[in-house]
């Protein structure tokens, strides 16, 4: 059986959401860990910063999965430190085309002061638009899309980056079962 993973519908775990906006990069993420409708821990953390703190990445799915995906992408980020477009997709092409990499099931956020992509093991690597406002929005994860449209519709009003993306959790955090409250947090400057 094949698992397509790009497929919001099957998933069933967290919520990581990127706000970019007025000189500042955050990711954040919910600290739930579901097994099925049992919830196995409240304060995982799944945003984490990589070359020595200059790149920002959140992931869902499998969490042994996007470990080892997380590794892959530092040691990507070590052949190309100032390059994040050309890690990404140096990662992407190696877990699309490596018969192990294929099967790990996650998504991952990636950001630096420049940047923000969005990285699927279909070989998806997606720079979200910018929108009209300036900022650059984007979620994965079961609460993904509550969080976005909680983002989305706030973004003209909330000028801070950080508590922009605090607000939306929070709403994600009371529609998606799969999603709490307890989060981690990561910016940058851009």
């Amino acid at each position: 059986m094949t698992y397509d993973y790009a497929d919001a519908s099957k998933w069933r775990g967290t919520t990581i959401l990127s706000v970019r906006k007025n000189g500042k990069v955050v990711v954040v993420g919910d600290g739930q860990v579901s097994a099925g409708n049992t919830v196995m821990k409240a304060g995982a953390r799944k945003v984490r910063t990589l070359a020595g703190g200059k790149v920002l990445a959140g992931f869902a799915g499998a969490t042994a999965d996007a470990f080892a995906l997380l590794e892959r992408l530092e040691a990507k980020l070590e052949q190309h430190p100032t390059q994040l477009a050309r890690a990404c997709v140096e990662l992407a092409k190696d877990w699309r085309m490596d018969k192990y990499l294929r099967q790990l099931q996650a998504m991952m956020i990636v950001a630096d002061k420049d940047e923000t992509y969005v990285l699927t093991g279909n070989g998806d690597v997606v720079k979200p638009d910018k929108l009209p406002t300036g900022s650059g929005i984007t979620a994965i994860g079961s609460g993904g899309n509550f969080a976005l449209a909680a983002a989305l519709s706030m973004d003209e009003y909330e000028k801070d980056a950080e508590t922009l993306a605090r607000k939306a959790m929070a709403i994600a955090d009371q529609i998606c079962v799969f999603t709490n409250g307890n989060l981690t947090l990561e910016s940058l400057d851009s």
